[in-house]
């Protein structure tokens, strides 16, 4: 008897520690996307075949795809501080990818073909002609294997702070079926999630990681990273998949395949941005690149002026 009492009251405990741990994630995503800063009246809407794609459009000229990184606070804004120049050159297609801001989050298992697939349909759809691409962190690797498979819908290449061939190289080891399955319940994994993406996390990985000056990191990037991870259905889906490498993929023998013009621009305070850079050489010569001084991860968003003067010498 005093056995099943035991665990009765064990089953109750945690029934209620479920409920208010499911409460509280219901209120954190409430407060995380209560502002609606992500709202673009202008923006338009490609019906994908696994979600509906937001992206903008502005001005007119040769098509310029920009491809925020896979990292699930980021989306489309982060290029911001480069589209009112780049407009005037180029018509500029700014994307939020499937599993970020103001797309359509599923939820499913994210792989780099599934990445793949979207970005040869979208130039195909979207935009309906050879495009200059310019990808930021892992979207490289996609945008790699991407021009491989269809070489006819893109043009010059610019990335930056792209992955190391290595990093690319992993793949999902024996426990990330396990991993991400507990990522993947609603109640557990997004706790979890929270935790990843709330403010502090960010705000630590801005100043640590994505700047190189912490006290140029503005507040309201952060608001606007915040609420881009707690938007749709299922924003965790892509960070599980992300966090258990579904999302790498070997880009060597793509690498090597690949006669387009391909740009690299690096962040001069990552360690050994340039090594990492001349391993990309290796696999093809034809490669260049630059580093921007006193910046790490987020070179567009820490020195955007920089950042236009190299996309501006390298598509000239």
């Amino acid at each position: 008897m005093k056995v099943k009492n035991k665990l009765l009251t064990l089953l109750i405990l945690s029934t209620g520690a479920a409920a208010s741990t499911a409460v509280i994630n219901q209120y954190i995503k409430f407060s995380a996307v209560s502002k609606n800063l992500l709202v673009n009246p202008e923006a338009h809407c490609y019906k994908w075949r696994l979600g509906n794609i937001h992206y903008t459009k502005y001005g007119k000229g040769k098509p310029l795809l920009l491809i925020h990184d896979l990292i699930p606070e980021f989306s489309g804004y982060q290029w911001n501080d480069l589209v009112d120049t780049l407009k005037n050159k180029y018509c500029v297609y700014v994307i939020d990818l499937l599993g970020f801001g103001r797309s359509e989050k599923p939820n499913i298992t994210y792989t780099n073909y599934l990445y793949v697939q979207l970005l040869t349909d979208f130039i195909r759809s979207e935009i309906g002609h050879r495009t200059d691409i310019i990808a930021s962190g892992a979207s490289a690797s996609f945008s790699i294997m991407a021009c491989s498979l269809a070489p006819e819908l893109f043009d010059k290449l610019l990335f930056i702070n792209p992955d190391s061939i290595l990093s690319n190289s992993m793949i999902p080891g024996k426990r990330a079926k396990l991993y991400k399955f507990i990522l993947d319940t609603p109640i557990v994994g997004t706790l979890f999630y929270n935790i990843a993406v709330s403010k502090k996390s960010l705000e630590e990985r801005f100043s640590q990681s994505y700047f190189n000056n912490p006290y140029s990191v503005k507040a309201n990037l952060i608001d606007w990273c915040y609420e881009s991870s707690h938007l749709g259905e299922s924003p965790k889906s892509v960070y599980a998949s992300i966090e258990c490498h579904y999302t790498k993929c070997n880009i060597v023998n793509a690498l090597k395949k690949i006669d387009n013009s391909i740009y690299l621009i690096g962040g001069e305070c990552i360690d050994f941005i340039e090594e990492r850079f001349d391993e990309y050489k290796k696999y093809n010569s034809a490669i260049e690149y630059a580093i921007i001084p006193h910046t790490k991860f987020m070179p567009q968003l820490e020195s955007p002026a920089q950042v236009l003067k190299m996309i501006d010498m390298f598509f000239s």
